[in-house]
């Protein structure tokens, strides 16, 4: 669980906006968020590992997000379209690209 401090710019952000408390449990973990870009309908998030692996995310609303890992060579080897609570949530579940039991499969091609 994420300690967000009253008076914190994080603080204010969940006030205005509920939604976005799952957001702050992957910032806590290291993860970069682009600038919100007026007029656009989502915000991007990403999380790089060793060896090249990324993990990100993209969230339109508190119903539709996007979670994916791609390696180093940019194929998918692991993608999940949910509600925002359920991708952070298995985000942060998913083992490290190191691991043993990390998927390695490729699925697809990333974003180039």
């Amino acid at each position: 669980m994420n300690l967000i401090v009253p008076g914190s710019p994080e603080a204010a952000a969940v006030g205005l906006f509920p939604v976005l408390r799952p957001l702050l449990d992957l910032k806590g973990g290291g993860w970069t968020f682009l600038p919100y870009q007026e007029g656009q309908a989502f915000l991007d998030g990403f999380h790089r590992w060793p060896g090249g692996w990324v993990d990100s995310i993209r969230f339109h609303d508190e119903g539709d997000a996007l979670g994916i890992r791609v390696d180093r060579d940019n194929a998918i080897v692991w993608e999940l379209t949910d509600s925002l609570a359920v991708v952070v949530n298995e985000l942060l579940l998913l083992p490290t690209p190191g691991d043993r039991l990390a998927p390695r499969l490729a699925k697809g091609r990333g974003p180039s």
